[in-house]
């Protein structure tokens, strides 16, 4: 029994509450790892011998195993609960990560790249990303579940965030212990997610909260219940469920496609601005963007929980963030557009960061305003498909305009280096490194800005619609 640390009826503070809580942020921190491809994405194309294109492909792989899974792990954690996921996310992990270890442990550096190595990459990448989804839908769903709704948004953003930081955490301590070597932090990030999962069987357990006053209309249109109970086919033919699809998609897609690539485009800047490339040097600065990325995920993800909850106190709809999200990542495309030098790269990325964190922590808790907390993760699952199209279409665009600029050409005439310094000193191969800059990926961006106009105008009438929604609720119900 929950011993009572608070007061009044919720008793929101108890140590089984906490205790589910702090084991729910472990698990989220083992299973974000799909942030932190960029920190060996280019390592792994350098040893195989892989393209841009191919590279994202593998990348894809992983954004395709958390979302496509995120249906199939909801209804099992809403069914049976998050010990099934937990032991699946073990096993996916320890499994993805040992194999993309061993593959790049294996790899011959005078070898092309063959296509069953590129097959052999793209399931374990899809394990990977599988696992960490399994272990977030089980700690995410777990602390919902456990906390009343006037406290849910802090804490499942608490739990999202930490999910954010684990590309920083691991990142920052494969650096700290082995600082450039590559099959060490891959047999960190097998043993560091997968032992994480074995915790949360112990500790991670649903805290049921007492019941609140009796559930009305006007009590929703207060944040006071729960809200209607909306799942299956009745959400996809909910147009709410479409406008919450598209506004994900097109925001996801462009952050993912930052995510995947953020380690050649502080690459591509890194031999743009320095005529004696340095393998170790460009890492550092490719290293610095994952830890930035990541740092800006987490705060975002707490922060947006805390705005949302003052919009709901100010009895504004919570669907109004989702205006400052996508205003957010409008900008972060900007920046990143004005940025020539790697060392300014850092501005891009921390906005980038903090928005796609926003996105993630806030959306969680419009998908149980608007259909209802008894099938969350079902729904969320569902929700979550929509970067497989945004984060598909953006990153291989990406790939393949960077790969466009791959010709095996000597760097621009603004590069004072001889041809023969940057092939020699390049970590990727001469064919596979672009030398010209931000004219590398500039196209890609000015793509994903105007997605990001699309979504702010989207987000702008998801915010009226939730208004007009709350407003009809109160007058029927009295209010």
């Amino acid at each position: 029994m929950a011993i009572d640390l608070g007061t009044g009826p919720s008793r929101l503070v108890s140590i089984a509450r906490l205790t589910t809580l702090v084991g729910s942020v472990i698990v989220a921190l083992g299973s974000g790892t799909n942030y932190i491809y960029s920190a060996y994405a280019p390592q792994l194309g350098a040893r195989l011998h892989a393209s841009h294109t191919q590279l994202n492909i593998i990348g894809l792989a992983g954004n395709v195993g958390v979302y496509s899974s995120g249906p199939i792990w909801g209804k099992l954690v809403d069914a049976r609960g998050p010990r099934l996921a937990l032991i699946g996310a073990f096993a996916s992990l320890l499994v993805g990560y040992l194999g993309i270890k061993h593959t790049y442990d294996n790899g011959e550096p005078e070898t092309e790249i063959e296509w069953h190595v590129i097959i052999l990459l793209v399931v374990c990448g899809f394990l990977t990303g599988m696992g960490g989804n399994a272990g977030l839908a089980a700690g995410m769903n777990t602390t919902a579940k456990s906390f009343p709704e006037k406290a849910r948004a802090t804490t499942t953003a608490l739990v999202l965030s930490g999910f954010g930081l684990s590309a920083f955490f691991f990142s920052t301590l494969a650096h700290a212990l082995w600082p450039g070597n590559t099959s060490s932090l891959l047999l960190l990030l097998a043993l560091g997610t997968s032992l994480p999962m074995l915790l949360g069987l112990l500790i991670v357990r649903r805290v049921p909260v007492p019941p609140s006053r009796p559930a009305s209309v006007a009590g929703y249109a207060r944040g006071e219940t729960e809200g209607p109970n909306i799942y299956g086919k009745r959400l996809w033919m909910t147009g709410d469920f479409y406008l919450i699809f598209a506004i994900m998609g097109l925001l996801s897609g462009t952050g993912l496609m930052y995510i995947n690539n953020v380690g050649s485009i502080s690459q591509a800047l890194y031999a743009k601005g320095n005529p004696t490339y340095d393998d170790l040097e460009a890492a550092k600065w490719q290293a610095a963007q994952v830890s930035t990325l990541s740092i800006g995920n987490f705060s975002g993800r707490v922060l947006i929980g805390l705005i949302s909850d003052v919009l709901l106190r100010l009895k504004l709809p919570r669907a109004s963030a989702l205006s400052i999200v996508s205003a957010l990542f409008i900008v972060s495309q900007i920046v990143a557009l004005q940025i020539e030098d790697v060392s300014h790269l850092w501005r891009a990325t921390v906005v980038l960061g903090l928005t796609y964190g926003g996105l993630f922590g806030v959306m969680p808790t419009i998908v149980i305003e608007w259909f209802g907390l008894a099938h969350l993760s079902e729904n969320w699952g569902y929700t979550s498909l929509s970067p497989l199209v945004g984060g598909n279409l953006f990153s291989l665009m990406f790939g393949r305009m960077l790969d466009a600029h791959d010709d095996g050409s000597a760097p621009s005439s603004s590069t004072p280096a001889p041809d023969a310094v940057l092939h020699t000193r390049a970590g990727l191969p001469s064919e596979h490194q672009c030398f010209d800059g931000r004219a590398c990926y500039a196209d890609s961006l000015r793509i994903t800005t105007a997605a990001c106009c699309l979504a702010l105008a989207l987000s702008i009438w998801a915010g009226v619609r939730d208004a007009r929604k709350r407003r009809a609720g109160k007058a029927v119900g009295g209010g």
